[in-house]
C-alpha cells in the first residue's frame, strides 16, 4: 500500500508544472528534453523550478561542447535559490545530436557562434520570455556575449566562466592536435590528451580533481560516437575560427578557476576589464571545470551573484578589483632549469634525432637551444618530434608542439596525450625544482 502512495505521488510530482516551468523534483534530469525547432534546426530545453522563486528571472543555462543536462544535475538546487533555470543545448552542442538541418541537410557546422546566439534570441521570443539572466561556460560563453550584444533588451544578469576576447596560439594548437588525434583516430590519446588540456595537471594537489570523475569524462572521450566525433569537430572549429568575444554592456560576472591553464586567469580578466559594469572572482583551487572541483563554491558565488548580493564574503571565492586585474600575473607555471640539459628530440615515424639543451622547462612547455641550422630542421617537424628526458626512474619521452623558432631557439608545447607520461614528466619537473632549489640555498 505505501508503495502504492509513492508511486502515486511520484508521478503527481514529476507532472506539476508552474506553466512554462516543470516542478523540480529528484527525477527530473530522468525527465526527456523538451524541443523547438527553428527554420529545420532543434533546440533542446529544460525548465524548472521551485515555488519559492518562480518569479524571479529565469537564468538560461547554455550547454558547452561537452556538457549535457546532467552535468549540472547537482549544480541546479543552489542556483534555484535564485530563479528558474532553463538548461538548453543548440544545434550540436551539450548532448544536442543534431549536425545536419531537417529541412535543408545543411550541416551544423555552418553556423557559426553569432548565429548561434541569433538562434536562442529567436527561442527566447518564441517560449515569451520577456527577460532572463544567462550564464555560460567556456564554449558556452561565447554564445552568450554574443546573445547579450545582439539582445541586450533581453538580458537581465549575465555569468561568463572560462573566456577570453581573442585566442592565443598555444590555445589554437592544442585544439588543432586534438582534432588531429581524433581524426588518425588515436582515441585512448584524443581522451586522455583532451582531459589533460582542460584539467591543469600541475596543480592536480590542489584542484583535487577526483581519478572517478577523470575516468568518466576520460571514458566519454575516448567512447566517442561517429556523430559525437562530427560535433567535437564542428564545435573545436568554430572556435578556431573565431576572431574576437563581443563585449557584453549588461551586468556580467565574470569568474575562472585559479589554476585555469586552458583560458588562462589573465585572459578572462582581460575580458573583465573591458566590460563596462562587471564583477570578477577566480575560484580558489580550481582550474577550467571549477563545477566539477569545487562546485559548492562555484555555486554559491554564481546564485549570490544572481541574486544582486555582494560576492565579497563568497567562501572559497578570490574577488578582484579592478585595479587588481590590472596587475594580474600573465605566467601560470615559473620555468626552471635543470640538471643534465643537453638530451635529443627523435621523429615518431623515423630515424631524425636532433641533438638539444634545454634551456628551461615546465609542465606545459619547454625551450630548448640547437646548434646553427638544426632549429630550422627542428621546425620542418611542428608535431611530430619528442623531447627525451632521464630522471631517477630511467628515460622517458613526451611529444612536442613547435610554438615558434627563433635564431637557434625553439619553444615548444607538450602534447599531453597520456596520463602516465603526464604524471612521469610531474614528478621530474618537481624533482628539478628541489634540486635547483637546494643549489641555489647553498650558492
Amino acid at each position: 500500500m505505501n508503495s502504492m502512495i509513492q508511486m502515486d505521488s511520484d508521478v503527481e510530482e514529476s507532472n506539476a508544472s508552474f506553466g512554462f516551468f516543470d516542478l523540480y523534483h529528484r527525477n527530473s534530469f530522468k525527465e526527456p528534453a523538451r524541443t523547438t525547432w527553428i527554420d529545420g534546426w532543434k533546440i533542446e530545453y529544460m525548465a524548472i523550478a521551485q515555488p519559492e522563486t518562480i518569479h524571479n528571472t529565469p537564468i538560461v543555462i547554455i550547454g558547452g561542447a561537452f556538457q549535457n543536462f546532467n552535468s549540472y544535475k547537482y549544480c541546479v538546487e543552489q542556483l534555484l535559490s535564485a530563479g528558474p533555470i532553463i538548461l538548453i543545448d543548440l544545434p550540436s552542442m551539450g548532448a544536442n545530436q543534431q549536425i545536419t538541418n531537417r529541412d535543408t541537410g545543411i550541416s551544423a557546422g555552418t553556423l557559426e557562434l553569432p548565429d548561434l546566439a541569433r538562434m536562442l534570441g529567436e527561442w527566447v521570443d518564441i517560449e515569451n520570455l520577456s527577460k532572463v539572466s544567462v550564464m555560460g561556460m567556456s564554449l558556452g560563453s561565447v554564445v552568450a556575449s554574443s546573445f547579450a550584444v545582439q539582445r541586450p533588451e533581453l538580458v537581465d544578469r549575465m555569468i561568463l566562466m572560462g573566456v577570453m576576447q581573442k585566442t592565443r596560439k598555444s590555445w589554437r594548437m592544442l585544439l588543432e592536435e586534438s582534432l588531429h588525434l581524433m581524426n588518425e583516430q588515436r582515441m585512448d590519446e584524443f581522451g586522455q590528451a583532451v582531459i589533460l588540456y582542460l584539467v591543469n595537471h600541475a596543480k592536480i594537489d590542489q584542484t583535487r580533481m577526483s581519478p572517478t570523475a577523470k575516468r568518466l569524462f576520460f571514458k566519454q572521450m575516448a567512447e566517442f560516437t561517429a556523430t559525437e566525433q562530427d560535433r567535437y569537430e564542428i564545435n573545436c572549429s568554430r572556435l578556431l575560427r573565431l576572431t574576437d568575444v563581443p563585449i557584453p554592456q549588461c551586468k556580467v560576472l565574470v569568474a575562472c578557476g585559479q589554476y585555469d591553464s586552458f583560458t588562462l586567469p589573465h585572459e578572462n580578466a582581460n575580458f573583465a576589464l573591458q566590460c563596462p559594469d562587471m564583477e570578477f572572482a577566480m575560484i580558489a583551487n580550481a582550474d577550467h571545470v571549477p563545477q566539477l572541483q569545487r562546485r559548492k563554491e562555484t555555486m554559491g558565488l554564481f546564485a549570490t551573484f544572481l541574486q544582486g548580493q555582494s560576492i565579497q564574503d563568497v567562501e572559497g571565492v578570490i574577488p578582484m578589483t579592478r585595479a587588481q586585474l590590472l596587475t594580474l600575473e600573465r605566467r601560470g607555471e615559473e620555468r626552471i632549469a635543470v640538471q643534465k640539459p643537453m638530451t635529443v628530440l627523435t621523429h615518431r615515424h623515423s630515424d631524425v634525432q636532433l641533438p638539444t639543451r634545454i634551456v628551461d622547462l615546465n609542465f606545459f612547455g619547454v625551450l630548448l637551444e640547437f646548434t646553427p641550422g638544426l632549429a630550422e630542421k627542428a621546425e620542418q617537424y611542428p608535431r611530430d618530434l619528442a623531447l627525451h628526458l632521464e630522471d631517477e626512474e630511467g628515460q622517458f619521452k613526451i611529444e612536442c608542439l613547435i610554438f615558434e623558432v627563433h635564431s637557434t631557439r625553439v619553444r615548444a608545447l607538450f602534447k599531453h596525450g597520456s596520463f602516465d607520461v603526464a604524471e612521469r614528466l610531474l614528478r621530474y619537473v618537481q624533482r628539478q625544482k628541489a634540486v635547483m632549489t637546494v643549489l641555489e640555498s647553498v650558492s
